[in-house]
C-alpha cells in the first residue's frame, strides 16, 4: 500500500500526478499554500479510491516541513516524495528579473524544494528504502535569458538530484531528476511567448510515472526538445545566442503550482 506525497498538488503537474497514482490503496499526501484548490484535487483522487491526506503548508516554511514530513513518515511511512511546489520568474515587460523576484524563485525552487527532500532523504535512507523525485526543467540545460533565477534553481536542482543518487545508492534510495519542456498549467499559462511541443498536464504526470518506475536518473523530455536543450551546451555561445532568441518570453503573472 504505497505512500506517496507530493507537493504543489493544487494544479498543474502535481495536480496531475496526483490524479495519476490515486487509486484503491493508496495514500496520498497533498500539499499546497492554499487548501481549496488542493481540497478539490483531494475530492477527486478520493474519487478514485485513494485515501488521501491534504495540508496547506508554505515549503518555504523549513521548521513546519520538516515537522509534517517527520510526522507524516512516523504515522504512514514514505514511499515516493515528489517535490513539484514551484513559481515562475522574468518580468511582466520582459525587462531583467527584479531582486525581490530573483530570491522569491530561489526561497521556492530551490529551497523550498530541499526543504521537503532532504528531510525525506534521511528518513527513506534510514530504513532502507524509498524514492525522492525532485521537478527540475529543461530550463537546467539551456537556460532562459528571461528567467535567470528559474532556469538557476532548476540548474541547481539537477546537479544536486544527481549527486544525490549517487550517494543514496547503496541505502536503497532512489533519487530522480525530471527535467519537462512545456506543459499546459496555470503556471505555464502566465507565459506570452513561444511553447514548442508544448503537452497536457497528464500526458507529462504518465511519462513522470512511467520514468520514475523504471529509476532513470534523469527523466527529461520531450525528446526531440530535450535532445535540443542538452546540446545547445556544446555549440559555440553566438549560436545559441541566436537560437534562444525564440524562446524570449514576458511574464503576466506568477502562480505557485
Amino acid at each position: 500500500m504505497p505512500v506517496i506525497l507530493i507537493t504543489g498538488a493544487s494544479s498543474g503537474i502535481g495536480a496531475a500526478l496526483a490524479q495519476h497514482y490515486a487509486a484503491p490503496g493508496t495514500t496520498l499526501v497533498l500539499n499546497a499554500r492554499g487548501l481549496e484548490r488542493l481540497e478539490a484535487v483531494a475530492d477527486l483522487c478520493r474519487r478514485k479510491g485513494a485515501a488521501v491526506e491534504a495540508r496547506a503548508l508554505d515549503v518555504r516554511d523549513r521548521d513546519g516541513v520538516r515537522a509534517w514530513i517527520d510526522d507524516v513518515a512516523g504515522r504512514l511511512g514514505l514511499d515516493l516524495v515528489v517535490a513539484n511546489a514551484g513559481v515562475n520568474g522574468g518580468h511582466p515587460e520582459g525587462g531583467l528579473e527584479t531582486e525581490d523576484t530573483a530570491f522569491l524563485v530561489l526561497d521556492v525552487n530551490l529551497m523550498g524544494a530541499l526543504n521537503v527532500a532532504l528531510p525525506a532523504v534521511a528518513r527513506m535512507a534510514a530504513q532502507g528504502r524509498g524514492q525522492v523525485a525532485l521537478i527540475s526543467s529543461l530550463a537546467a540545460y539551456a537556460p532562459l535569458p528571461d528567467a535567470p533565477a528559474y532556469s538557476g534553481t532548476k540548474a541547481a536542482l539537477l546537479a544536486h538530484g544527481l549527486a544525490l543518487r549517487e550517494k543514496l545508492a547503496p541505502t536503497g534510495v532512489r533519487m530522480n531528476v525530471v527535467c519537462p519542456g512545456y506543459v499546459k498549467t496555470a503556471m505555464g499559462a502566465d507565459y506570452e511567448g513561444w511553447r514548442p511541443l508544448e503537452m497536457s498536464a497528464e500526458a507529462a504526470a504518465r511519462r513522470i510515472a512511467k520514468g520514475l518506475a523504471r529509476d532513470e536518473a534523469v527523466i527529461a523530455f520531450p525528446a526531440a526538445l530535450a535532445a535540443a536543450a542538452r546540446g545547445a551546451a556544446l555549440i559555440p555561445e553566438s549560436w545559441r545566442r541566436l537560437g534562444m532568441r525564440g524562446f524570449s518570453f514576458k511574464m503576466s503573472e506568477r502562480q505557485q503550482r
